[in-house]
């Protein structure tokens, strides 16, 4: 037996993992790290040495070599035998250009908020209720991050513009919208679902509705002067506070995730604003039922924290739908984290 063998056989394996799970924080401020400094953009098709990387991103080159080491040991690129560095699947998913880029969901999980509140975890299930507002003397999240943390919001907006990249096709396959002429979509972000939508319905009329500032910058393909803006209506507005707007279709995607009555309230919102036989289509990651479990329920917590809400069951989610006035229909899955929930509001 070598050394390094018997070494390993006097430290538990469940002390191994639960120690690798403390310290996981790290690894995650570890990819921040990487795409906010530009490494995976500096990173080309040939292995580069850390000195090379660093001098391209204007880092310390002792500093990036650790870096890089602390991130290969998770897949995140590739050490070599001379010591360079090399892409591999997971680390070309942080360059911005990539076909799947998750770049701005990493940002939006790993941002200065995140760190701060799941501190306090402890507290949030104490209560039950979201901490965010406590250590911001009152203000709601959402509210905060638009009127004192810009960057953050936008870095939002594009993780939810890159999570419906890699959803939206799949959705639009899935969706059933023969004999529907208009579809909403609520907090829609900057409509990459609707413009997905439009795009494979050509006689499909589609309204946009979100916060002012969100629906100000929205797909392009929306925007005046984009190939569906004569199809679509940008509305700003908050449909926790209302949904002017009638439609065949109402959808709403990864938003109903607040406390149970903020949920039932927007789509009541949504019922009050719909005709008899109009439908309702709901899109959420469930805690039960998704092979994402790790990812899902890690967000759970994230909403707990942030604005008291939650990711929802199968049936949780169901219950609420028909607490507002709806009757459900059909659950089906749109890919391995997304369910869809289609309702009508009934006559």
């Amino acid at each position: 037996m070598t050394e390094a063998q018997q070494a390993t056989t006097t430290v538990p394996g469940p002390v191994l993992r639960l120690r690798e799970f403390a310290h996981s924080a790290a690894c995650a401020a570890s990819v921040r790290a990487a795409a906010l400094l530009g490494l995976p953009e500096a990173l080309g098709d040939e292995p580069a040495s850390p000195a090379d990387l660093a001098a391209a991103v204007g880092a310390d080159p002792d500093a990036t070599a650790r870096l890089l080491r602390s991130l290969a040991v998770h897949g995140v690129f590739t050490e070599d035998a001379d010591g360079n560095y090399a892409h591999t699947p997971e680390s070309r998913l942080l360059r911005e250009d990539a076909p799947h880029s998750i770049k701005y969901n990493v940002l939006w999980a790993t941002e200065p908020w995140t760190w701060e509140l799941l501190q306090h975890l402890d507290e949030g299930v104490r209560t039950g209720k979201a901490v965010f507002p406590s250590l911001h003397g009152g203000e709601e999240f959402f509210s905060h991050l638009h009127s004192h943390t810009p960057r953050s919001a936008e870095v939002f907006d594009k993780a939810m513009t890159q999570s419906s990249h890699l959803s939206a096709r799949a959705i639009a396959e899935r969706l059933d919208l023969s004999g529907a002429g208009t579809v909403a979509d609520i907090a829609g972000g900057q409509g990459l679902v609707l413009a997905t939508l439009l795009e494979k319905h050509a006689g499909l009329h589609g309204t946009l509705l979100d916060l002012p500032n969100v629906v100000a910058n929205p797909d392009p393909r929306l925007a005046a002067g984009g190939a569906f803006a004569s199809r679509t209506r940008l509305l700003p507005g908050d449909c926790l506070q209302g949904i002017p707007v009638e439609a065949d279709v109402y959808i709403f995607k990864n938003i109903l995730e607040w406390d149970d009555e903020s949920t039932v309230t927007a789509l009541r919102n949504a019922v009050a604003a719909g005709r008899p036989g109009a439908r309702v289509i709901v899109i959420e990651n469930l805690v039960d039922g998704s092979p994402e479990m790790k990812f899902t329920t890690a967000m759970d917590l994230l909403l707990l924290l942030n604005v008291g809400g939650k990711k929802h069951t199968r049936k949780g989610l169901a219950a609420l739908m028909e607490k507002a006035g709806l009757r459900v229909d059909r659950i089906s899955a749109v890919n391995s984290y997304l369910h869809m929930f289609e309702a009508v509001i009934p006559g």
